[in-house]
C-alpha cells in the first residue's frame, strides 16, 4: 500500500489554504535549470486540484547535507508554519563521507523536530538514479534509509530514483535526465521528480 499525505490532499480538495515547504540540497533548489521540481509540482498540483489555494516554499541549499538540514529546519521551514514538508537528502551525505547510520540519525532528527513543532505531514523524497555503476549502488543504501524511516514512522516516500529507473528501463535516455556532472537533473529530470511526487497526491 502506498502511503499518501491524506490531510494535505483533503485540504487541497476543499480549497483551504495549504503551505507546502521543502528542505533539501541543490535538487530542491532546482540548481542550474530554468525549472526545478517544485516549479513543475506547482503546475501539476494546480491542474490536479483546480480549486486549491496553496503555496510552495522551497529551502534547498546547494551542497547541503542532512546534518545541516537538522540545524536549519526550524528557522528555514518550521517558522513558515507549513502543513506539509518534503525532506530531500542523500547524495551529498554519501559523497561527503557521512555514514549510513549518521545519515539515518540526521533524517530521524529532522522528522522528530517537525513532529514536535506541530502536525505538519512529512514526505520523504529520494533523489535521482545515478546510472549503472557502483556509485548508484552506494547511494541507494542512503535511499534505503529514507524508505525504512518511512515505514517506521508511517510516512509517504516519493521514490524518485525508482521512478527514474522505470523510465530509463522503458527507453528514456539517462543522459537526457542529468546535466554534465551526471548527477544534477536537467529540466526533464526535474519533471520526472515532480511526477514521482505527484503519485502520492493522485
Amino acid at each position: 500500500m502506498i502511503l499518501k499525505p491524506s490531510k494535505t490532499i483533503e485540504r487541497l480538495k476543499s480549497g483551504a489554504p495549504v503551505m507546502i515547504a521543502a528542505i533539501g540540497d541543490s535538487l530542491t533548489s532546482g540548481w542550474m535549470a530554468r525549472k526545478g521540481y517544485l516549479d513543475f509540482l506547482q503546475e501539476m498540483l494546480q491542474a490536479q486540484y483546480p480549486d486549491s489555494r496553496f503555496s510552495i516554499f522551497g529551502s534547498g541549499v546547494p551542497g547541503d547535507t542532512a546534518d545541516f538540514g537538522l540545524y536549519r529546519v526550524q528557522a528555514d521551514v518550521l517558522d513558515q508554519e507549513p502543513d506539509c514538508v518534503f525532506i530531500q537528502y542523500a547524495i551529498n551525505d554519501a559523497g561527503y563521507g557521512f555514514t549510513v547510520s549518521q545519515f539515518r540519525g540526521n533524517i530521524q532528527g529532522i522528522i522528530e523536530k517537525i513532529r514536535k513543532a506541530g502536525d505538519a505531514e512529512i514526505i520523504l523524497v529520494t533523489s535521482g538514479h545515478l546510472g549503472d555503476h557502483g556509485e548508484n549502488d552506494f547511494v541507494e543504501e542512503y535511499y534505503r534509509q529514507l524508505e525504512e524511516l518511512g515505514d517506521a514512522y508511517g510516512l509517504p516516500v516519493a521514490r524518485v530514483h525508482a521512478y527514474w529507473k522505470e523510465k530509463i528501463d522503458a527507453g528514456v535516455d539517462f543522459r537526457s535526465l542529468v546535466q554534465y556532472d551526471l548527477v544534477h537533473p536537467t529540466v526533464a529530470g526535474y519533471r520526472l521528480m515532480a511526477e514521482a511526487i505527484m503519485k502520492l497526491f493522485s
